[in-house]
């Protein structure tokens, strides 16, 4: 979608802002079926006093029952075959691709993303379901024969495990969500899904696509809640011969743990984790595309992918002149609402992840230089903004951690 173009932004709007006053609803998923009832408030990022809509966890006896309904109809599901499970996924990425407008909208109003990050995240899951659905098309066709090494013809042919649980983060609610699923989905498996517990309403808006587009309801099950206790109750069932994670590396070694100490078959484990990623930039380089990258990479999403760019090393004699372009690039960053269009920079998830970020920027005024901060209007203050800063460090030691946000760090070398 062009944002450049009126007519597109003018289509995008009059869809998107009536849907600031909508209250979605989502809970447990089980069987196709949802149960909503005593759901609890979930709040916007752009203002915590805002409730976007209500979402009930799943309950212990919903989670042994969802567990029930995929083990026992995963070897129905795999016995399908790639090429009709690729089709169920084509025709999900073209009811998703056709209902854009509504799910930028849900991707801003409950995850806080920008219109231009809400349509790339659309595009993401799209591009996620049609990738499967070749996967699925190309390694399930049937079995295949093949020599041994011993010189004897066989027959090989690729199967799902069986029940898959997938957590996904909520930085990318729609698309990692998706991808998640429909990878274990177009290999064969059944699924229970958990969606991020800041944004489980776009996670079962994914699930119902899914089950619209023909998977079966016993196959995939949406099971919001608390990730540590339902990780407790599900990766500990020997049931479960898969799980795909996004998030911290803290709790992917928890898994993993979990995993390992249930004894038995160990579990296929998938885990996409977090880092330091690092830019260095020598004397050879483009200023102007190094600033261009670097404000791209380090504030959009407002810093919260896991490709983002924490730490870039300049080199010493075109440093001063890196800088004083960042900051120029800064100044024109319009921290706001994420659903305006003028918007480059929305919030963060919520208030802890703000009150985290804050904090590292005050232990690093006593033993680094804050270089620039991005302005906050006053009418935010309801929201979990934080600008955009530039810090330079001595080294990189000086980091405690990650720094999940929209803080870029700079260190000179020789």
């Amino acid at each position: 979608l062009d944002l450049t173009n009126p007519d597109a932004v003018a289509q995008l709007l009059e869809v998107v802002e009536p849907l600031a006053k909508k209250t979605w609803v989502a809970g447990p998923i089980i069987g196709g079926k949802m149960n909503t009832e005593g759901g609890e408030a979930v709040t916007s990022p752009t203002d915590t006093n805002t409730i976007v809509g209500y979402c009930r966890k799943a309950s212990a006896e919903e989670v042994s029952r969802a567990l029930d309904l995929a083990a026992a109809s995963q070897p129905a599901w795999d016995e399908m075959g790639g090429a009709a499970r690729a089709e169920i996924l084509e025709r999900a990425a073209d009811i998703m691709q056709s209902r854009m407008f509504e799910l930028v909208a849900r991707v801003a109003y409950e995850g806080g993303r920008t219109l231009n990050d809400g349509i790339s995240e659309v595009r993401e899951a799209v591009d996620f379901l049609r990738y499967y659905a070749q996967q699925a098309r190309a390694r399930f066709a049937g079995a295949e024969t093949s020599i041994d090494p011993l010189g004897a013809e066989c027959q090989i042919s690729l199967h799902g495990r069986g029940v898959f649980f997938c957590v996904s983060p909520w930085n990318f609610p729609l698309a990692i969500f998706t991808g998640q699923v429909a990878a274990a989905l177009a290999a064969g498996n059944s699924v229970l899904a958990k969606p991020a517990d800041p944004t489980p309403l776009v996670g079962a808006e994914s699930v119902r696509i899914l089950h619209e587009a023909g998977v079966p309801g016993d196959v995939l099950n949406l099971v919001p809640g608390r990730g540590r206790l339902l990780g407790e109750t599900i990766n500990t069932d020997p049931r479960i011969k898969g799980v795909a994670f996004t998030g911290s590396t803290e709790v992917a070694l928890n898994i993993q743990r979990t995993l390992v100490e249930r004894g038995g078959e160990v579990p296929a484990f998938i885990a996409e984790t977090g880092g330091q990623n690092s830019m260095v930039v020598d004397s050879s380089s483009l200023p102007e595309q190094v600033v261009d990258d670097a404000i791209r990479s380090a504030f959009l999403s407002a810093g919260q992918r896991c490709s983002a760019l924490r730490v870039m090393y300049i080199q010493d004699e075109i440093a001063d002149g890196i800088i004083r372009m960042l900051k120029g690039a800064m100044a024109e960053l319009s921290v706001n609402r994420p659903w305006q269009l003028a918007t480059d920079i929305g919030p963060v998830i919520d208030q802890a992840a703000k009150e985290e970020l804050l904090q590292h920027v005050e232990n690093m005024k006593r033993e680094a230089v804050l270089h620039y901060v991005c302005e906050v209007a006053e009418d935010l203050a309801s929201g979990t903004f934080v600008p955009p800063h530039l810090i330079e460090l001595e080294s990189v030691r000086q980091l405690p951690g990650e720094v999940f946000g929209p803080i870029l760090h700079v260190v000179r070398f020789r």
